[in-house]
């Protein structure tokens, strides 16, 4: 009589004893994000311990989450708005420059906390098995977080102008969305290389201030020469900042096509990611 039971350990629809389930690929394989679907509960439980871990033993606990972009905003807007004048399409600074805090420190923060998170989760690593890209994608909850919380002053930002919200509003989580799918996207590329470089999460603090500047945050794109703003949504957060703005503050024309370049670049980087992840994942556990 044939059996049908499956083999002790191993995932449900599958016949693979769990030493070879538990055996990370040795060559170029197909993505397979189901398995991340089936360890779900682990990805919501290192997320809420990432979150957890951050404002555990803090002074001033979540309130860092405000602190940080309300500060920044107003360095901003001292010297950037009033000594030197950038405009900010007709809002009030403070207003333009905080919405756009909002949405890039969400990808700021995912983008620091994604390089540093394989490293960091190393004893877990080498313990036992399971989709790597369960970690990096938990530690964007931080971020996520961290934006919801920093929302709260730019909520009462809108109401100390007197700028009404309008429908537009309901196009801004798929703007935090878009954000923490870029931050994902170059996360898991220099989490894999961390495991093998060291100097890559220093490396990260220095590309995310140049890429601050880099992305219109405290400058409006209509400062961009109008010869390279086609070349903008090169840069997958140009369209994020952009698009988020437009949602929130309700005022402009929404970028489509910054928008549909940004979305395709963070497309392209992060399937080219996921696969280079998915290969390099087989050696985590020797080199980490």
């Amino acid at each position: 009589m044939r059996s049908h039971s499956h083999a002790v350990g191993s995932p449900p629809g599958s016949a693979l004893p769990e030493w070879q389930w538990n055996t990370p690929p040795r060559a170029w394989v197909p993505l397979d994000l189901g398995a991340l679907w089936r360890y779900r509960e682990l990805l919501y439980f290192l997320a809420w311990r990432d979150i957890k871990v951050r404002y555990q033993q803090t002074v001033l606990g979540i309130a860092w989450a405000i602190i940080q972009p309300v500060f920044m905003a107003v360095i901003f807007s001292i010297f950037l708005g009033r000594l030197a004048g950038i405009p900010s399409d007709g809002l009030p600074y403070p207003l333009f420059v905080y919405s756009g805090l909002v949405v890039w420190q969400l990808f700021a923060l995912a983008l620091a906390e994604s390089t540093s998170s394989v490293v960091t989760n190393a004893s877990l690593i080498t313990k036992v098995y399971f989709p790597r890209l369960v970690i990096p994608l938990a530690s964007v909850g931080v971020g996520l977080v961290d934006s919801l919380i920093a929302s709260i002053v730019l909520v009462g930002l809108l109401a100390y102008y007197r700028v009404p919200l309008g429908p537009t509003l309901l196009a801004a989580p798929l703007f935090l969305l878009l954000a923490a799918l870029t931050a994902l996207a170059v996360g898991i590329w220099l989490a894999a290389l961390n495991v093998q470089y060291r100097d890559v999460r220093y490396t990260t603090t220095f590309l995310i201030q140049l890429w601050l500047f880099a992305t219109p945050v405290v400058y409006p794109s209509s400062l961009v020469p109008e010869m390279w703003r086609p070349l903008l949504g090169l840069n997958p957060m140009a369209g994020v900042v952009e698009g988020f703005r437009w949602a929130v503050l309700g005022q402009g024309v929404l970028p489509l096509g910054v928008i549909a370049t940004s979305t395709a670049t963070t497309a392209v980087v992060l399937l080219g990611g996921l696969f280079y992840f998915r290969r390099m994942e087989q050696s985590f556990a020797d080199t980490v």
